[in-house]
């Protein structure tokens, strides 16, 4: 297995549904509004095997103080083998200047992103509204 990383924003919406609804994330139920977004993204970095899509994240940010996470998925046949830690330094790498990085993480995830660096954000909860149902 060699992965690649790649910046490129124009993806095959067929594997990216395909990625989300393996990893039972909601937004692939708004199919259209999803590749919007992720084609929106200040950045949007995808792995590969081969001509398999077996990663992606994207990042939001006003490019000068703040950048948010908002999706980081890998196949679940191919987690815990150092593709979303390749993802994630790739982001670090793009955006260590900035003032401030922010990601909501639940589950086992709260590990993962720990050993990437982050920390709880002190007294700060984190709120939202939200229409899915994959984080009740």
């Amino acid at each position: 297995m060699e992965i690649r990383l790649s910046e490129i924003k124009a993806l095959d919406s067929e594997k990216v549904i395909e990625l989300y609804r393996r990893n039972n994330w909601s937004s692939a139920e708004k199919p259209i509004e999803l590749m919007k977004a992720l084609e929106n993204s200040h950045s949007l970095i995808s792995a590969w095997d081969g001509e398999k899509l077996v990663g992606l994240a994207n990042a939001i940010s006003d490019g000068f103080l703040v950048v948010y996470y908002p999706h980081l998925l890998v196949l679940p046949e191919y987690q815990g083998k150092g593709i979303g830690k390749m993802i994630m330094d790739k982001m670090e790498e793009k955006y260590t200047e900035l003032h401030q990085q922010i990601l909501v993480a639940d589950g086992r995830a709260i590990e993962f992103y720990s050993k990437c660096g982050f920390v709880k954000a002190g007294s700060c909860e984190p709120m939202w509204k939200y229409n899915g149902h994959d984080h009740d």
